[in-house]
């Protein structure tokens, strides 16, 4: 089943509202994309129960994920995949997935707080970076659940094409289990080349 990619609610929206939330899921991993989403929550309609997606269960991240596509005023979900992350290098692919994000969204924000230390360039609207954001803005948490369930979702559809990797447990991440099979299959198509673990197991 395929993954909503963005949505929005249009409604008479007070234009202080429109605060952006953004982060993202999957810089570490060896495989995949980096998933990065944006979501301007509705001060009208509070979600209960947010937090950064770290410290939620599986079982209610996958619980909080519909009600933020349907409480919020906008949201999106955009995946950098493995190509773009070689050429860019993680943090350059990670802050253009931020920056596309935003860009998506409908209402615009007119203002993004982005977890972390870095603001992307070209910003269509001013911009704030806070570090331990995902713990501190309702919108930053919302947009780590978004990022970290479509991410998960993903992966398990890749594990569907190469099984061999387990996709489906690790989610891409660098485990004994993942490393033992790139060791033995080399890597696919979804995997980061310019990752060490990966560089180094490339058959000639």
């Amino acid at each position: 089943m395929s993954i909503p990619q963005s949505g929005s609610l249009f409604a008479q929206i007070e234009t202080t509202h429109l605060v952006a939330g953004v982060d993202e899921a999957g810089r570490g991993p060896l495989a995949g994309p980096v998933t990065v989403a944006a979501v301007i929550l509705d001060p009208m309609r509070p979600i209960a129960g947010l937090n950064d997606s770290k410290k939620l269960s599986e079982a209610k991240r996958e619980a909080l994920y519909p009600q933020i596509v349907e409480h919020a005023l906008a949201w999106h979900i955009e995946f950098v995949e493995a190509d773009e992350i070689d050429r860019l290098n993680i943090l350059q692919a990670t802050l253009a997935g931020m920056r596309r994000a935003v860009l998506a969204l409908r209402p615009a924000a007119l203002l993004a707080r982005i977890d972390g230390n870095k603001i992307p360039t070209g910003m269509p609207c001013a911009a704030e970076a806070l570090v331990g954001g995902d713990a501190i803005e309702p919108a930053i948490m919302a947009a780590s659940i978004l990022a970290k369930v479509a991410r998960d979702r993903h992966m398990r559809e890749l594990h569907a094409r190469w099984p061999h990797y387990g996709f489906d447990r690790h989610m891409g991440y660098p485990t004994p289990a993942h490393l033992a099979a790139l060791t033995e299959h080399g890597p696919c198509p979804q995997h980061r080349r310019s990752f060490a673990p990966v560089r180094n197991c490339l058959h000639d």
